[in-house]
């Protein structure tokens, strides 16, 4: 967030939007729930300080387009996430499939006009215990979601003990140019990661 001038939104139909910013705060921070709550008040300080205004949360269990375009038309955002971007309303059509590509249609245009979108959505049962994700397993979805993602990743989980605290990244699908710092052989890499959930946070 320290690299943004303009908010980014955080569009929440998911969990509640308590618990879901007090997990942004382990992650900011680096710290557990019970360290928080042990000095409450200097880390709202220091949030109000450095990050008042940089990210702005919107909750709501049914969040409409038309909505969100007004709310980006009003804020002008850095980043515009929603989590999860299946479950947005005001997009109707007979078949799931087609319904989903209509979002995500949708979801590029607004990257076009307004800032980049992440759309978070789940894997299907394709995904179950399975290391290294890939597009086909994206959750009820032929090829319309895949087809309109610039970028894909896939965060894997296995069910074996000794890979309880272990996630799996692959990079399913990537169009991005890149920059100089760009490393070719990672363009659609595998990376293993340790995810620390105490303080909501992934490490190398």
């Amino acid at each position: 967030m320290d690299q943004v001038e303009q908010p980014i939104l955080w569009f929440n139909n998911e969990q509640q939007g308590e618990e879901v910013m007090l997990r942004v705060y382990q992650a900011v921070f680096g710290k557990t729930i019970t360290e928080l709550k042990q000095d409450p008040n200097r880390y709202e300080r220091i949030w109000k300080e450095k990050y008042e205004g940089r990210l702005k949360m919107v909750d709501s269990s049914a969040i409409h387009r038309n909505f969100v375009t007004k709310i980006c038309k009003k804020e002008n955002p850095s980043l515009i996430l929603f989590d999860q971007i299946d479950k947005l309303k005001g997009f109707g059509d007979d078949r799931n499939d087609l319904v989903l590509g209509d979002i995500y249609i949708w979801a590029r245009e607004l990257a076009k006009e307004f800032a980049p979108v992440i759309g978070v959505c789940q894997a299907g049962a394709s995904g179950e215990n399975k290391m290294w994700l890939d597009m086909n397993d994206v959750v009820n979805a032929k090829t319309a979601k895949q087809a309109e993602a610039d970028w894909i990743l896939g965060i894997g989980k296995t069910h074996n003990e000794s890979e309880e605290y272990q996630r799996f990244l692959s990079i399913c699908k990537n169009k991005l140019m890149g920059d100089e710092d760009t490393e070719p052989m990672l363009r659609h890499g595998h990376l293993t990661v340790k995810i620390k959930p105490d303080i909501a946070r992934y490490e190398d």
